[in-house]
């Protein structure tokens, strides 16, 4: 069995998750703080979009803005010397534009519901906007973003329209395991396809498990809030 597709998938979706995670907290971290609920709407609907794209039409825009050709793929042939499509680098920008979408409104969602009272305290000590939000948002809102990050782990993981539009699929370069799957029900070599699709089911499983703990621990958290505040009420 070659293994090369369960490394690049792998060597994907991590770079996948600390590219999105560092890039959706900002996002999601812009989004709440803006003032205006039209803009939080059409900022919304433009960050979410590829999450309601087929895969292969986000892949046909990437294609078109990072083509050798196009202005994107001419700047970094030109000036870093790096060619994007038909790269690894493709497969990640592939994950990142389709995963992003998940850390970011699993980010903002987890920012919306932080208890306002703790942020007016932390200005009321004098605290910086960039200070309330590392000291006070980002850790009583962790087990949400961390919800997304394994979210986008996972969508980069399985990631396979648009990395094909954008990466194409050769074998020990850009073919991710979803892409070897694919290749190897083309080619008739079932017995292949069955043991990446093994290592793909059980590597989804474990990440459902893992959402499923971090879930119970919020659940858990939110619970002792609640009892909390109802004893400080008596």
């Amino acid at each position: 069995m070659d293994w090369s597709p369960i490394l690049i998938s792998m060597k994907t979706a991590s770079a996948t998750i600390v590219i999105t995670f560092f890039l959706g907290l900002w996002a999601a971290k812009l989004v709440v703080a803006a003032k205006s609920q039209r803009v939080k709407m059409v900022v919304d609907g433009i960050l979410t979009l590829p999450m309601v794209l087929p895969p292969t039409v986000a892949g046909f825009f990437l294609l078109m803005l990072f083509g050798v050709k196009r202005p994107l793929g001419q700047l970094f042939l030109e000036v870093f010397g790096i060619k994007i499509v038909f790269s690894w680098a493709a497969t990640v920008i592939a994950a990142v534009v389709i995963s992003f979408p998940l850390m970011y409104r699993a980010a903002r969602g987890a920012f919306e519901q932080v208890d306002e009272t703790l942020i007016y305290a932390a200005r009321t000590l004098g605290f910086s906007e960039w200070k309330i939000f590392w000291k006070v948002m980002l850790p009583v809102a962790m087990p949400g973003v961390l919800s997304g990050a394994i979210l986008a782990f996972a969508r980069g993981l399985g990631e396979f329209g648009a990395t094909a539009m954008l990466a194409g699929n050769i074998a020990g370069k850009t073919q991710t395991l979803p892409l070897a799957i694919y290749s190897e029900v083309a080619a008739g070599k079932m017995s292949e396809a069955y043991k990446y699709v093994l290592i793909i089911v059980v590597i989804s499983f474990l990440v459902v498990v893992l959402m499923n703990v971090l879930s119970a621990k919020e659940t858990r958290a939110g619970g002792q809030k609640k009892s909390r505040k109802r004893r400080e009420g008596l």
